[in-house]
């Protein structure tokens, strides 16, 4: 969630639609889905033996589900061709992502995605286009 939330404190400070409590809760339920998956099959396999199949993908995919519903919500579309949020929507993906990583214990390939996704989301937004047209955020 300290990971994600670092992401959503930018969003939250560039004014967007989902901001540092949305992005922590994107991520800390990541994480905790495939927490609670792992300890289901744990659970579970143990009075079903070999009867249970499993396939640790799923849980990704309706995380990315869930999230793909949530980001839509913060996608609006005003006046002609002009699209908004949805940067906002590919940030609540990625905290998602980084969530999955951090179940899976891959600690430094999730700090090191969350630096990138702050550099993109900053560092990148000062070559944005000039005022008046739309970055599609």
């Amino acid at each position: 969630m300290v990971l994600a939330g670092l992401v959503g404190f930018e969003r939250e400070a560039d004014r967007k639609a989902a901001g540092l409590r949305t992005h922590m809760l994107v991520g800390g339920a990541a994480a905790l889905l495939v927490g609670l998956s792992d300890l289901l099959i744990e659970t579970f396999s143990h009075e079903a033996g070999e009867a249970m199949r499993t396939d640790p993908i799923r849980i990704v995919e309706a995380i990315v589900a869930g999230v793909s519903f949530l980001g839509a919500g913060t996608i609006f579309v005003s006046g002609q061709n002009r699209v908004r949020g949805l940067t906002t929507a590919a940030s609540l993906l990625m905290v998602a992502g980084i969530g999955v990583t951090i179940a899976v214990e891959a600690w430094v390939v999730a700090l090191g995605v969350t630096l990138l996704t702050l550099a993109v989301l900053r560092v990148l937004a000062l070559l944005d286009t000039p005022k008046g047209h739309d970055n599609g955020d």
